[in-house]
């Protein structure tokens, strides 16, 4: 199997850490906010947000990279 067939599989397994650590993170952040440290829950949900605005690019194109040509 030459490398460039392993790219796609390495980026999707990549993505499903990346959305795994989100949600670690958001579970924290709701725990430290419940526990009074409100400014560093809303800091750290400010850091998530760019993997929700980078998600749909991400999915569309590993969906791209993962079809047979």
């Amino acid at each position: 199997m030459p490398h460039s067939d392993l790219l796609p599989s390495l980026l999707y397994k990549i993505n499903e850490n990346q959305l795994a650590l989100e949600a670690a993170i958001l579970e924290l952040s709701n725990w430290v906010e419940h526990h009074g440290g409100g400014e560093a829950a809303d800091n750290a949900r400010g850091a998530l947000d760019a993997i929700d605005r980078n998600e749909e690019f991400i999915k569309m194109t590993l969906a791209v990279m993962m079809t047979p040509e």
